[in-house]
């Protein structure tokens, strides 16, 4: 048996310790509760220069996946980590890996899939996999994490599929556990053994295709290509866990059972639940009662046979799924339970019951009265293990904590919009910072926001200088998490919530259906203004649906709030976090100093994509913001699609003083790293030049006044801060000279106007 180690470690710190143990290749990543952990320990451990895995932070997790597969069909160890609505934004590119016979390896930290939003665990998620071609691992406790990750690998390239690892998010993911790691990495590499490449692909003399075209001559044998080695893995895998046995001591079987030898009642459950069932199961015992629990380490290949020999004893089986296949009678796990029983002619009674989900705790009490329900004959074989019937008697209607922000009560004449003849640009009038307060407040104070934070200081700046009815749609993110905890919710406006992907798409279908429906008479005339809130990690995963909306030309506004990072995760880089910044997927270390490659400037894509009307605005200049916003809604509701970005403080992450967040945002203003412009109709327009006021700074002032980036002002990171000042130069720069041409094609212009109106 190999040298070991005992940790105290989480599941997730443990997957990550036997990914660097393995000496994987490449990991693509995007950061989801509750896997995050798993991609921040690999970065930590990067910078430390204790793993040299190379780790490519995708915009979303469809991409993440294509990452993966890109490395696998290039011969690389490739791993990655994800959860829930991750998983199934991925889930189109997995049956390609699978399809096409390139091993890794993916950990599915459990959690549930949306909608509502949850982020709380049960296996809705990874029943989605059941069909994917997917070798299916799952771990009830930390030292399987670590253990079936090196297993999986091996059993992986072995038969040439992917594999996934499944345990428990917020059980089995963060709670930490006594466990064993082998001392020396060698020691797992000799197990996993060399790397393979049947097909190598930068072989120039002998080339392949990977993915060809398929008729259906040719499917059907390549599905049962993968059908055979599906089943080479249900030979393979019991061999795999008995070698494992002899260096680590740990034995495995794939399925596992605990008191079941003569148990006439068996709780079936997967995960974190089958411990605490393992201690009812005890305490029963103890008053006579002949029960028992099993789990299964392997959904695909599916174990029918050990699991229906393992139960054929008893009379009655209850399977617990922390998940339901609606409409079937039962979760994935009963349903299949029951096939492989009545497969191996078992007689005994399967009952169903569907719990946990969204997290809901499972106490060791759950556990003997799902085995007390099962024994009780009168009970239904399919039900929802204590589902609260919930039922209101109303005897007055009940009143709204706020009155709703409607026409009547916004429509003020503060901020009017007028269009000169001979000119394409757009003129605001009033907009008076004062004035303006008048304007009701959309979203209500009592949020659940950090103090200083600048979400609802910039959103409601924005609205400020919107006078017509508005709908919001928050894409997942901060604003949107603090703002509806159910059953509240801080809007006095209509308010729909979607994922970080798919916001701009959402509200494009809402604001079409509303021109239709108002064409065919079904909703009055009149002009409401569609806006989408998103954080820029909403703008990174998010970015095709915005420009899809972009290039469409619907009728609303997209707003984004840009605090530089995924700060509702916890803080991982995001495309716009600046370069040098510290995040829990960007450290400092002896191999890096924070984020490797400069932010994203997402304006200046809007602009390229023809949008008729782009700006930028900041909390220190509210005038300039409150303009922006009546121009960008004037757009939004006669143009096409209308963009404005803010600069938002998130003082949690950027670790400075939440009292002093407007100087943060001015200094960003004055060093040009956020410079204030807009592109209204292909015109740039620079409407603060701290150049020209004597006011520019340079870029190492703004980085000194917050935490994330104060590292960079020692002597060992000026090669960096120069690399972020040329930069930040360069596209200042640039806009200074786009403004100028502008400038001087509106000066032609109108001197030609001139001259058409007096004569030569």
């Amino acid at each position: 048996m190999e040298e070991q180690i005992m940790e105290y470690a989480s599941g997730n710190e443990m997957a990550a310790m036997a990914v660097r143990q393995i000496g994987y290749d490449l990991m693509g990543y995007y950061p989801i509760t509750p896997s995050t952990q798993i991609a921040e320990q690999l970065d930590a451990d990067k910078a430390a220069g204790k793993t040299d895995l190379l780790m490519i932070p995708a915009e979303g997790e469809h991409s993440a996946a294509g990452i993966c597969y890109g490395a696998s069909v290039g011969g690389g160890r490739v791993f990655n980590a994800t959860s829930a609505n991750g998983l199934l934004y991925a889930l189109e590119q997995l049956p390609v890996q699978s399809g096409t016979r390139y091993p890794m390896v993916m950990n599915v930290v459990c959690r549930t899939v949306s909608g509502p939003l949850s982020i709380k665990g049960d296996h809705s998620d990874i029943m989605y996999m059941l069909n994917a071609g997917w070798l299916l691992f799952f771990a009830h406790s930390v030292q399987e994490v670590y253990d079936f990750n090196i297993i999986a690998l091996r059993l992986a390239e072995r038969v040439r599929l992917p594999a996934v690892v499944a345990y428990d998010g917020f059980f089995t993911s963060h709670q930490k556990r006594r466990c064993y790691r082998f001392e020396a990495q060698d020691a797992v590499r000799r197990y996993i053994g060399h790397k393979q490449e049947p097909y190598p692909f930068f072989d120039l003399e002998h080339p392949v295709t990977v993915g060809g075209y398929m008729n259906e001559a040719d499917l059907m044998e390549n599905r049962y290509q993968l059908h055979e080695a599906m089943e080479e893995a249900r030979t393979e895998l019991p061999k795999l866990f008995r070698e494992y046995e002899v260096i680590s001591g740990r034995s495995y079987q794939v399925v596992e059972g605990y008191a079941y030898q003569d148990a006439k009642i068996l709780l079936v459950l997967l995960g974190s639940s089958y411990e605490t069932a393992m201690e009812a199961v005890e305490q029963l015992r103890k008053e006579g009662k002949q029960v028992g629990a099993v789990t299964l380490h392997s959904l695909r290949p599916f174990p029918e046979k050990e699991i229906s020999q393992m139960c054929r004893q008893a009379d009655t089986i209850v399977v617990a799924d922390r998940q339901d296949s609606y409409g079937a009678g039962g979760g994935n796990l009963s349903l299949e339970i029951r096939a492989a029983i009545q497969k191996y002619g078992g007689t005994v009674h399967v009952k169903s019951l569907v719990y946990g989900l969204g997290g809901r705790d499972f106490f060791v009490e759950d556990a003997k009265h799902m085995l007390q329900w099962a024994e009780n004959k009168s009970t239904p074989d399919f039900a929802y293990y204590e589902v609260q019937e919930k039922t209101v008697t109303v005897k007055e209607p009940q009143k709204p904590w706020f009155l709703p922000v409607t026409e009547e009560r916004t429509k003020l004449g503060l901020t009017t919009i007028v269009k000169k003849a001979g000119e394409e640009e757009l003129h605001v009038l009033g907009g008076n910072l004062n004035a303006t307060t008048e304007i009701p407040k959309r979203l209500a104070p009592g949020h659940g926001a950090c103090p200083g934070c600048g979400i609802p200081v910039n959103l409601n700046l924005l609205l400020r200088g919107i006078e017509d009815p508005v709908i919001l749609l928050f894409q997942t993110g901060c604003g949107m998490i603090v703002t509806t905890p159910y059953p509240k919710t801080s809007f006095k406006v209509p308010y729909v919530h979607n994922l970080f992907q798919n916001g701009a798409a959402t509200l494009s279908g809402l604001a079409e259906i509303y021109k239709r429906r108002q064409q065919q008479g079904e909703l009055p005339a009149g002009e409401l203004v569609f806006i989408m809130v998103s954080g820029d990690g909403g703008m990174d995963i998010g970015m095709g649906s915005a420009l899809g909306t972009a290039f469409r030309g619907h009728h609303l506004l997209l707003f984004e709030y840009d605090n530089g990072g995924y700060m509702n995760t916890g803080y991982q880089l995001s495309y716009s976090t600046p370069l040098g910044a510290k995040s829990s997927t960007s450290h400092i270390g002896v191999t890096q100093y924070g984020k490797e490659f400069f932010h994203k400037d997402m304006p200046q894509i809007m602009a390229a994509a023809n949008v008729p009307y782009v700006a930028t605005a900041a909390e220190s200049n509210p005038a300039d913001f409150i303009k922006k916003a009546a121009k960008a809604a004037e757009y939004a509701k006669h143009s096409g699609v209308a963009y404005v970005k803010a600069l938002s403080a998130c003082p949690l992450n950027w670790n400075d003083n939440p009292a002093k967040e407007r100087s943060v945002i001015e200094m960003a203003v004055d060093t040009c790293y956020f410079p204030l412009y807009e592109v209204e109709n292909g015109k740039t327009i620079l409407n603060y030049n701290p150049e020209r006021a004597g006011k520019k700074q340079p870029v190492r002032e703004w980085l000194a006044m917050m935490g994330r980036t104060k590292h960079l002002i020692r002597p060992e990171y000026a090669e960096v801060v120069e690399l972020l000042q040329q930069e930040v130069d360069r596209r200042y720069y640039r806009l200074v000279k786009q403004a100028d041409i502008s400038s001087s094609k509106t000066n032609n212009k109108t001197a030609e106007n001139r001259r058409n109106h007096y004569g030569s």
